[in-house]
């Protein structure tokens, strides 16, 4: 017999659970900012001429398009599994950059990912609709190393982060393909970059 007030195993696990979905929602819940534009800079990319295929894992193979570095708010993140990109590419991350990087901007907005999509609405529109869909994308992000694989697995909502790396388009073994875009004013179907990230890390606080 236990001695009284004393849980059973039941009750250390059913503790242990409690811990673990607290620690997991502290790890993931937003980080709340002030109203002001957090990521100023516009995407940088320079393009890569004719560059050999890389092999990547799970039979993968990887084409740069360009070389590419930018400092972004994350609007959104979504992890995905069982799409064909999900070998290589496992989390997306709707970001935004400029006025899309302000809180007081971003009040205004529902963000939502799925499907390989990044979706937003807002009742009154703060900004020009191309302001917003040239200050604001998804993209699909291969990490180059198990050090970037790790931060992009506890990157949060509201995070400023500094990528950089490479566009790359993607072969998969199947014989797919998926082509990165190379703009920041395209909208649907083939508009988010593949971003091969060689370096990803927060800025400030």
């Amino acid at each position: 017999m236990k001695p009284a007030g004393v849980p059973g195993w039941r009750g250390v696990l059913a503790i242990l659970v409690a811990l673990f979905a607290g620690y997991q929602w502290a790890q993931s819940r937003p980080i709340e900012r002030r109203p002001g534009v957090l990521a100023p800079g516009e995407p940088e990319q320079t393009a890569v001429e004719a560059a050999e295929p890389l092999a990547a894992g799970h039979e993968y193979r990887l084409t740069p398009r360009a070389r590419f570095s930018a400092t972004v708010r994350v609007l959104g993140r979504e992890r995905y599994y069982l799409d064909a990109l999900a070998p290589i590419a496992p989390v997306d991350l709707a970001v935004g950059w400029g006025p899309m990087s302000d809180s007081a901007v971003l009040a205004s907005f529902d963000i939502s990912q799925s499907n390989r999509f990044y979706y937003w609405h807002a009742d009154e529109m703060p900004l020009p609709r191309a302001e917003i869909e040239s200050h604001s994308a998804n993209w699909h992000i291969v990490p180059a190393s198990a050090a970037v694989n790790r931060t992009l697995r506890r990157v949060r909502v509201g995070e400023v982060l500094r990528i950089e790396g490479e566009l790359v388009d993607v072969a998969g073994p199947d014989g797919g393909a998926a082509r990165t875009s190379l703009r920041r004013d395209d909208t649907g179907a083939g508009a988010c970059e593949i971003v091969l990230a060689q370096s990803l890390a927060p800025v400030g606080g």
